[in-house]
């Protein structure tokens, strides 16, 4: 049965209720992941001819070769699912924000008789008040200054404790702080000033205006230029926090906005901020598009929010999403009080919208170029390695083995993945060479890989969840025959990269294939082969420091091989152990006070002696 009839089958005893489904590739790779309200209904869409789809669709199609799916109890389980399936498999077609993609926020912890003022990037039910987020146009630190320039508050961490035997710091004496922690100032007249700063926050203006002006009088009056400089430049960045805009919208709007372009290939999706009735920040994504837009925005939101506390009353968005009940019942669920999530038609929120949807446009087409460019050199390059190759299967996953010893110590070896031509570094791993003693690279390889085939039936790591379609060892025949005698059944094709010459060895081939040193195809080998060596070296320096740091350790009486590698697994660092009471000590599994002392007095001998 070919794959088109057998997914045809396939179709025909689809469920009609919601759930998650899963396209795969040729090699049973995950190519996308998507959710439906009526798996049978959704699923079809994508071998419809009748249906209309966007470029990227379209190339998606092309190389599913079949699919999976998991019918869900509700509609929002299979929101929640889906994300979940995407942050661990990060499959192609899918959106994926970066892990780093979070905000700053201002939190003010009124719970405390005289709180301070701080920068966040994760909201607490605290009882704290937040402000933000703080994006790339308004800078979270500079408006901290901004605060300490204006209103007199600590910046001091932790309890005040007791004022008694206190001296009051430099900010004090500078009129930077009104010094509560020596009872200079009581609680309700500091909560008035904090006060004055969440209004500020908040976007009303007016007062710290008129403080920052009056000392910019008395600085210019004192001919104190440099103190006049900070407090002009201060003026410019609260004009920019409360800067004037020409949508007149209410004090009370506290929306987050999410507006979609497209141009068929590529997408960007922007992010604008109101508070309290004021654009306070917008950032842009870049977006590989698969899908229509109400899937690709119901997925960013859910990811968004995954990094990002829900702090506004209202969501925006610029498409009829058709999980927008569930995302908006999440979402409320999250915040903890109700949320509106809706596409707006007009009015002032029509008009913001389609500021948002102005700035996704721009970027998109001033980047647009550059995302074409990076994609078609990684995925042109592992197309030209296919042919180059001439491989069965186009690599679309591929692995790379190094090995790495001196003199039989400390052998390892090193796992890297490429994935469409771009390093997947959270399924890196490394090995540790366990089988025999002495030095022996090809001995190493054999089971490096033979362990790698292990966990790959287990199923348990990620890492070794999916096969690969190629897998590249550093070396020439000798480690291809290594590699070759534990994979030959396996129909994973092989190859050896030799450093000398850069010759590629492949099984079968009595001589080496010569790459042009200018192909894609070459490059890629190159950069694959170079970070498995750059891992795997660094893994072997690591091992190697900690074996001299127990080394030394077991100078101290009474520890051996077994009471130093405890001492490290505890401790981190040997500064960490230099530093700790015997009490500290003697929380280590096998250490009792006799020799918890010893190890006490060792480092304080070290120190004398020094």
């Amino acid at each position: 049965m070919s794959t088109g009839d057998r997914i045809k089958e396939k179709l025909k005893t689809l469920p009609t209720s919601s759930g998650v489904y899963i396209m795969l590739d040729e090699q049973g790779g995950i190519l996308y992941v998507g959710k439906a309200k009526n798996l049978k209904n959704r699923v079809s869409q994508y071998f419809r001819n009748s249906v209309t789809k966007t470029e990227k669709t379209m190339l998606l199609v092309e190389k599913i070769k079949d699919f999976r799916y998991i019918v869900t109890a509700n509609e929002v389980e299979a929101l929640v699912l889906e994300n979940n399936l995407i942050k661990k498999h990060k499959p192609y077609y899918n959106i994926l924000l970066k892990d780093d993609k979070s905000y700053p926020y201002i939190r003010i912890n009124l719970k405390e008789d005289f709180p301070t003022v701080e920068i966040v990037r994760r909201l607490k039910s605290d009882g704290s008040k937040y402000f933000g987020p703080y994006m790339i146009s308004l800078n979270a630190s500079e408006t901290l200054d901004l605060i300490h320039s204006v209103f007199p508050i600590r910046n001091c961490k932790g309890s005040l404790g007791s004022s008694n035997n206190k001296r009051e710091c430099l900010n004090y004496h500078i009129g930077r702080c009104l010094a509560p922690c020596t009872g200079k100032v009581g609680r309700e007249e500091y909560l008035a000033v904090i006060k004055d700063v969440m209004a500020l926050l908040a976007g009303h203006d007016r007062k710290a205006g008129e403080i920052l002006r009056a000392k910019l009088d008395e600085a210019v009056r004192h001919e104190e230029f440099e103190r006049a400089i900070i407090y002009r430049e201060n003026l410019k960045l609260l004009d920019k926090i409360v800067r004037k805009q020409n949508i007149n919208l209410p004090r009370d709007f506290n929306l987050d906005i999410f507006a979609y372009a497209t141009n068929g290939m590529y997408g960007c999706i922007n992010y604008t901020v109101v508070r309290a009735g004021k654009v306070a920040g917008s950032d842009n994504a870049s977006v590989v598009e698969a899908g229509d837009a109400a899937d690709i925005l119901s997925t960013f939101i859910m990811q968004f929010y995954d990094k990002n506390p829900v702090v506004a009353e209202e969501i925006l968005v610029n498409a009829d999403l058709s999980f927008r009940e569930e995302l908006n019942e999440y979402l409320s669920a999250k915040k903890g009080s109700k949320i509106n999530l809706f596409e707006p038609k007009a009015g002032a929120r029509g008009q913001l919208m389609q500021l948002a949807y102005n700035n996704a446009a721009e970027y998109l087409e001033k980047t647009c170029a550059k995302i074409a460019s990076q994609d078609a050199l990684t995925r042109g390059a592992v197309e030209q390695l296919k042919q180059m190759l001439e491989l069965d299967n186009t690599p679309y996953r591929a692995e790379c083995y190094d090995i790495s010893n001196i003199s039989g110590t400390d052998k390892v070896a090193s796992m890297v993945v490429f994935v469409n031509g771009e390093p997947r570094r959270e399924l890196y791993r490394r090995f540790r060479i366990k089988s025999f003693e002495g030095a022996d690279d090809f001995r190493s390889m054999r089971e490096v890989l033979s362990r790698r085939m292990e966990e790959l039936k287990k199923g348990k790591d990620v890492s070794f969840s999916q096969m690969p379609d190629l897998i590249i060892v550093d070396g020439g025949k000798g480690q291809l025959s290594s590699a070759e005698s534990v994979l030959a059944d396996t129909g994973i094709e092989l190859a050896g990269l030799a450093k000398r010459e850069e010759e590629i060895f492949r099984p079968n081939d009595s001589l080496p294939k010569v790459l042009p040193r200018d192909s894609l195809a070459l490059k890629l080998c190159q950069r694959i082969r170079d970070e498995a060596h750059r891992f795997a070296i660094s893994y072997h320096r690591k091992l190697r420091s900690e074996r001299m740091t127990r080394s030394n350790l077991k100078n101290i009486e009474g520890v051996g091989d077994k009471r130093a590698r405890a001492l490290l697994a505890y401790f981190k660092k040997v500064e960490n152990i230099a530093s700790a009471e015997p009490e500290e000590i003697m929380k280590v599994e096998g250490f009792g006070a006799d020799v918890a002392k010893k190890v006490y007095e060792y480092f304080r001998r070290e120190d004398s002696d020094a």
